[in-house]
């Protein structure tokens, strides 16, 4: 049996633990309570954009967290970026591609905007997880050739190429799907082969984009 001493240090012992975890318990209601105020808070003012919010959260990867990020920092007003590529550019996800005396150096990216490039990486990573989608066949595709790191990058550029032309024209993502890299592959196999065959003929061939109607 405990002694009278090795009781009440076992008493004291379970009554600090008790006081210990109370204020655990407390510190994370506070926390609770904070965010779900802030994310009231932040709802309301959303609530103007929510069409681009919806618009983001159509891409793989974008959660409505990650959508609100993104709107918070390139803003609404898409057209003060001339291009997709002014976009990229200004973000820091737009890798340079420096040629000197015909040989290529690693392309290295602007600071940009620290928030938004981490926000878009947590979107990329999540994209890169997919399945049967161009975001995930792209990553698979650039991380055997140029390792996790660059995949990544390129993934945030295509995301934010996206958001652009979706802000532009007023629509949701349209996912290219798992299989373009190889239709494409196909197709430009289909296209070499018969050109060869022209030309085995006697044949030279310009080829001219049919309109799309």
């Amino acid at each position: 049996m405990l002694s009278t001493t090795a009781y009440r240090l076992a008493v004291d012992r379970r009554a600090g633990m008790r006081i210990l975890q109370r204020a655990m318990l407390d510190r994370i209601d506070t926390a609770t309570a904070m965010h779900n105020r802030l994310s009231a808070r932040i709802d309301r003012l959303v609530q103007p954009y929510r069409r681009h919010v919806e618009l983001l959260a159509s891409v793989p990867g974008v959660s409505e967290h990650t959508a609100q990020v993104i709107l918070a920092e390139i803003g609404s007003d898409i057209a003060r970026f001339p291009s997709a590529g002014h976009l990229a550019s200004w973000a820091g996800v737009c890798p340079g591609n420096n040629e000197s005396a015909g040989k290529h150096s690693s392309g290295t990216t602007r600071p940009g905007d620290p928030w938004l490039k981490s926000v878009l990486g947590q979107a990329a990573i999540s994209a890169s997880r997919g399945k049967d989608t161009y975001l995930a066949a792209r990553y698979r595709r650039l991380m055997a050739r140029r390792g996790r790191k660059r995949a990544l990058v390129a993934l945030q550029h295509s995301i934010l190429i996206a958001v652009w032309h979706m802000f532009t024209h007023d629509m949701a993502y349209c996912d290219l799907g798992a299989n373009y890299f190889i239709e494409c592959a196909d197709k430009a196999r289909a296209t070499r082969r018969l050109i060869g065959q022209l030309n085995h003929l006697g044949y030279q061939v310009t080829l001219n984009p049919l309109a799309v109607t």
